[in-house]
């Protein structure tokens, strides 16, 4: 077992999508031994940019995650929510005493339950992590919530690598359960601003309404980047936004409270995306994001 003193120094990372290749790209620089593990490098198709990724973030790829899990001290777990259980289900095969497993993805607390339970069988310490705003602005910094019986001298070892990590809970769940809450305000707030966005496009009546939001809300941007922000959102991650959001809404039914609000964000934000694929649109990061412009793409 790595006591609270002890370095950690060699990491792997089961998924290398956006958060995960920006946190291998910072640990890299850092000074630690990362390697990774995805899925896709088992697709011929996805496999080439794969390991290109995998080598500008100067990260070791492996065929397996057995392979990748090998020699590992603190395994990070940063996959899609459906496959969060998978990836916990081959740690419980494969980890042994003595290796953290960190589960930073984004599902519910009886999800997390589940997954300490199949990693815990390995021996292993499984640790949640509830990631508390996007990877891209905050990189290795980015605020995480712990819950676990190792999450304190987990939470230690992890500010030790440059990371920001506060225990919240010895429980399975509670961290968790603050992302899946927090989230039904942040991303229903982004629903709620396409929809009402794109209406008032449509009307002619944007700069009205949020001068208005300005007015009832001020400093937060109404008349600034917010709006085209918030939209943004979605349109570059609403597929990810949305399995989100179902899992938020399992939190809620599995606290006895109907997710009316849960589900219908993710409604909207599958649709966006089905709409944006109809239209032939995708998202750009080298390119600054109009809200306008895009609500008029849409309605072509």
């Amino acid at each position: 077992m790595i006591s609270p003193e002890e370095r950690v120094q060699n990491i792997v990372l089961i998924g290398f999508g956006e958060a995960g290749s920006i946190l291998g790209a910072d640990l890299v620089a850092a000074g630690y031994d990362v390697s990774m593990y995805d899925i896709l490098l088992d697709d011929a198709k996805s496999r080439a940019d794969m390991l290109v990724r995998a080598e500008r973030a100067h990260v070791r790829p492996h065929d397996s995650f057995e392979a990748a899990v090998a020699k590992a001290q603190l395994v990070i777990s940063a996959v899609t929510a459906s496959s969060s259980g998978d990836v916990a289900a081959l740690a419980g095969q494969h980890l042994r005493a003595g290796q953290i497993f960190l589960d930073i993805n984004s599902v519910s607390p009886a999800k997390k339950q589940s997954s300490c339970r199949a990693v815990e069988a390995s021996g292993a310490d499984y640790v949640e992590s509830a990631v508390m705003a996007p990877v891209p602005p905050y990189r290795l910094k980015v605020p995480m919530l712990l819950g676990g019986r190792r999450a304190e001298s987990v939470a230690s070892q992890l500010s030790r690598i440059g990371m920001s990590a506060q225990a919240i809970s010895q429980e399975i769940g509670v961290a968790s359960a603050v992302k899946m809450c927090r989230s039904v305000v942040i991303k229903g707030i982004e629903a709620l601003v396409v929809e009402s966005m794109r209406a008032a496009r449509h009307f002619g009546a944007e700069k009205q309404v949020l001068a208005s939001l300005n007015e009832t809300f001020p400093g937060m941007g109404w008349d600034k980047d917010l709006p085209d922000y918030l939209i943004s959102r979605v349109a570059e991650h609403g597929r990810r936004r949305a399995a989100e959001m179902r899992e938020v809404a399992r939190t809620l039914q599995d606290a006895g409270f109907t997710p009316t609000m849960a589900a219908a964000t993710a409604q909207l934000q599958d649709a966006l995306v089905d709409e944006m694929r109809a239209r032939g649109l995708t998202y750009s990061k080298e390119e600054k994001f109009s809200w306008p412009a895009f609500a008029d793409a849409l309605s072509k």
